[in-house]
């Protein structure tokens, strides 16, 4: 706060000299915000950007000041403008487009016009009145063109000019250059182009413009090129404003309203200055939405119907007004209350066809107020357009012979009226068909590893995929599962550096193998030799390999996942891996299995019974090294579930006993004591 007072102060202080160093603009959140730098030349225009936040988003009154080295020199409030003689004419306001509701064009530009320039926003009916902040603007203006045959081109820029509609606008554009071309442009189109304007405007010989008479269309920039004797050419621009009394500009005969729904009643208007209020007629009286249940005001003037009902039906009118009045109300809209469409058959969730078979999906719906039925169309879920010589629509069920793999995916039946649209979704399935070819293959390679990615042909549901790869110097291909069902990479680890290989992608599902992907070649990173170093007794030696460690086993969905660390040392000679395993008596071998992973599934071990797993690395040069055992038991799954299973009906016939018992005591003591009484 303290801040923030003595940045006001030393502004307060400064007011009405030039600043050398660039104001601090203290924000509400406390940071602060630099100012921003401009430049222009004479007789350009500039915007002066200034945004303007309205407290919770909702418009109140608000006063707005532009200060230049602190005077006064525009003001506006509640549609009325106020500017310095200094800057008649040649300041608007400029709150089209992307700049905020306080914004301004100066157009004109002279030399005096450079120094620092601030908006400030006041809200009279708020307490604190403005915020402590300010947009801040520096404004350098260079000269225009020094011609060769001395002196400016430009002498009298254009000014910007209001006016009421249907009177004349006057530009002015004076050159010190008589032997000068003068061209106009309006929002830069040249002004012969423009078939509304060009018997409307008069360029006299010094180079001013006039339009006569002005419409609402003309409004925008325009600007004055000079192209002197020399070819030296210059431009300078001006904003017309026409200001015309608020009128409609289109108006539907009919409008459609869907019952029980929300919906929104437009009034097309155009107006300069702003609307001050627009009134709505419903069959001739005066229709005000804070006295109609469900119907509220938009900002624009639109009537917003939470739930439409059938009491809103009926004639509207619409009637705009501003300062300068309003040309009348629009001509009647006919708002017809209609129900949507119901529909009365939809297709199922889903049909399995076969490939060459035909397919008919049932559709149709009712209009909601009469026997008639809406339109109904199908649509392919994905965008692709129904095939044209395979598909027919008819009374809203959709036909399709000769089923091709493509046919497959979401359809939608649409069906629509006036009012409201309907869908209903279903999904064709093409049955027994094989996988396509995945395709797009790209890869990235490393020392010892390519990494390989690809587009699947289809996304189906229990999708695999399988990696098949040689080196181009071998015939002998390897494949590598890939057990992520779903996956769109893999890396194929322990190749050989500096060696070229041949990869393709094979797809399955449960119909079997589909057709392999277009082959690629990829080149290892490295040179192909192996790497050794030399001994200090002998010649060079190759690097041993090391052995696999860290075994270690764990239960997954598929059966048990047993996993090792590669070998430290040699791991670049590494040509495949071979796991085995063992179980008593004796340590007996029961299978065995290669994999170029780290990791191998063992799907069927017995419960009760240990295991001991060894990894075995073989490299290129046929070299083995073998990791130490390691063992493991395989947990009773059946016999604890059976167990626990016992137990619990155990403990169930036991509580079903004594409750029996409980009974039987109950009658027993009763009967004993009604003999007694008798």
């Amino acid at each position: 706060m303290y801040t923030f007072l003595a940045v006001f102060l030393l502004v307060s202080l400064f007011q009405g000299y030039a600043f050398e160093a660039s104001p601090v603009v203290l924000q509400s959140d406390g940071e602060e915000e630099k100012a921003i730098y401009l430049t222009a030349s004479v007789g350009e225009s500039v915007v002066l950007d200034c945004p303007l936040d309205f407290p919770h988003d909702v418009p109140i009154p608000y006063i707005l000041h532009w200060n230049k080295e602190g005077q006064t020199i525009f003001t506006w409030y509640e549609g009325t403008m106020t500017t310095n003689d200094e800057f008649n004419q040649r300041i608007n306001l400029a709150q089209t487009g992307p700049h905020g509701k306080g914004s301004i064009n100066l157009t004109s530009i002279r030399e005096t016009d450079s120094g620092w320039y601030e908006c400030k926003i006041y809200f009279p009916n708020r307490t604190p009145s403005t915020k402590q902040n300010g947009t801040w603007y520096h404004l350098t203006v260079e000269g225009i063109c020094v011609c060769p045959t001395g002196g400016d081109l430009l002498v009298i820029p254009p000014s910007n000019v209001t006016v009421l509609e249907g009177e004349s606008a006057h530009f002015q554009c004076v050159t010190s250059d008589r032997d000068a071309q003068v061209n106009w442009y309006k929002d830069g189109v040249p002004l012969p182009s423009l078939d509304d304007l060009r018997n409307r405007v008069w360029i006299s010989p010094e180079g001013s413009l006039t339009v006569q008479p002005t419409n609402m269309a003309d409004q925008g920039l325009y600007q004055c090129e000079i192209i002197g004797s020399q070819g030296d050419a210059q431009r300078a621009g001006a904003y017309l404003s026409v200001q015309f009394k608020a009128r409609i500009l289109t108006t539907p005969r009919e409008v459609y309203l869907p019952y029980g729904r929300a919906a929104t009643l437009d009034c097309h208007y155009g107006a300069n200055p702003e609307i001050t209020n627009l009134r709505w007629e419903k069959d001739g009286f005066l229709f005000d939405p804070f006295n109609v249940q469900g119907v509220f005001f938009r900002r624009n003037g639109s009537l917003y119907f939470s739930k439409v009902d059938e009491t809103h039906g009926g004639e509207y009118t619409c009637t705009p007004y501003n300062v300068l009045g309003t040309e009348g109300p629009s001509p009647p809209i006919h708002v017809i209350v209609q129900r949507p469409p119901v529909f009365i058959i939809t297709p199922h969730n889903l049909y399995l066809r076969k490939t060459g078979e035909s397919i008919e999906i049932p559709c149709d719906a009712l209009d909601g107020n009469t026997a008639l039925r809406p339109t109904i169309v199908w649509f392919k879920k994905n965008g692709s357009p129904l095939p044209e010589e395979r598909a027919k629509v008819s009374g809203g069920n959709l036909t399709i012979v000769d089923i091709k793999e493509e046919d497959r995916g979401f359809y939608q039946c649409v069906a629509s009226n006036e009012a409201a649209t309907i869908s209903s979704e279903t999904e064709l399935v093409i049955e027994n068909s094989v996988p396509r070819a995945p395709y797009n293959l790209t890869a990235d390679a490393s020392l010892s590893s390519i990494n390989v990615k690809w587009n699947p042909g289809f996304i189906k549901p229990r999708l695999e995929y399988s990696v098949w790869y040689r080196a181009t110097d071998t015939p002998e291909w390897r494949t590598m599962k890939i057990l992520s069902r779903g996956a769109a990479e893999a890396t194929i680890p322990n190749l050989s550096p500096g060696r070229e290989y041949e990869l393709m992608i094979l797809s399955q599902d449960q119909h079997g193998d589909g057709m392999f992907s277009k082959a690629i070649r990829v080149r290892t990173k490295g040179t192909g030799e192996i790497q050794h170093e030399k001994n200090s007794i002998g010649p060079a030696t190759y690097h041993q390999l090391g052995t696999p460690h860290d075994l270690r086993v764990d239960i997954v969905v598929e059966g048990y996942q047993v996993s090792w660390s590669p070998p430290e040392t040699g791991f670049e000679t590494l040509r495949h891996y071979v796991l085995k395993w063992y179980t008593e008596p004796n340590q007996r071998l029961v299978g065995q299995a290669q994999a170029v992973n780290n990791y191998y599934i063992v799907k069927n071990l017995e419960e009760d019974k240990t295991y001991y797993f060894q990894v075995i690395a073989v490299s290129m040069s046929d070299q083995e090294t073998a990791s130490n055992k390691h063992t493991y038991r395989v947990p009773i799954y059946r016999r604890s579930n059976f167990f626990s299973n016992g137990l619990l009906i155990s403990v169930l016939c036991v509580i079903l006993v004594l409750g029996a018992l409980y009974y039987l005591k109950r009658v027993f003591f009763k009967k004993t004591s009604i003999m007694q009484e008798l």
